[in-house]
């Protein structure tokens, strides 16, 4: 996440309360962004707000349904294994399928702004393309290798009401839910003096 000047979203936008682990609209796939979505001040002021709401977070990503609009959208703010930063919005985003045998799995941490506090050890692909939209409807085709990879997988499986913890082994998803609830209140803290010191 970038630090120092702000993005002109993160400026613009207002910060909204991060849904929860358990909050039905986490659970479920999204809804289209639909022609009637694209182009509406509606719709950019919630690319704002879900950009201030991850900045204020630390995070690298966040979906739609993370500040509880049921919709096919995400923003990342995100530096990549190579100190890349890469920023953006994406609609209705899916992901190209590769070959498995060209696929590379590496197992890193991984945490969620929906999952307060504890990491875990996540498999993913090192290599993500996922193909949607921007907030005007113009088509997007979006690349990232590494942790920018992850972040882009992270955040579709969001739309498709997934989360890393689904991808855990029953005791590990019981350790990070216990974990979470010792860390969530010192968490929700952190967030909550970082908007108050920006002002939102």
């Amino acid at each position: 996440m970038g630090e120092g000047r702000l993005l002109p979203e993160v400026e613009r936008g207002a910060v909204r309360r991060i849904t929860v682990v358990g909050e039905p609209v986490l659970h479920r796939r999204c809804a289209p962004v639909t022609e009637a979505h694209f182009g509406t001040a509606d719709l950019a002021r919630l690319v704002d707000d879900m950009f201030a709401t991850n900045h204020v977070a630390h995070g690298a990503g966040l979906a739609a349904n993370q500040v509880d609009v049921d919709l096919q959208l995400f923003v990342w703010d995100i530096e990549d294994d190579w100190g890349v930063r890469h920023v953006g919005h994406i609609a209705n985003p899916v992901l190209d399928e590769e070959p498995v045998a060209g696929r590379r799995l590496v197992e890193e941490m991984e945490g969620c702004l929906s999952v307060p506090g504890p990491y875990k050890t996540v498999p993913r692909a090192d290599h993500a393309v996922v193909r949607g939209q921007d907030k005007d409807g113009n088509p997007l085709v979006v690349e990232g290798r590494g942790y920018f990879a992850r972040c882009l997988l992270h955040e579709t499986d969001h739309l498709h009401g997934r989360l890393y913890l689904d991808r855990l082994a029953t005791r590990e998803r019981r350790d990070a839910l216990r974990e979470m609830e010792d860390l969530r209140d010192g968490v929700l803290a952190r967030r909550a003096a970082m908007a108050e010191r920006l002002g939102k």
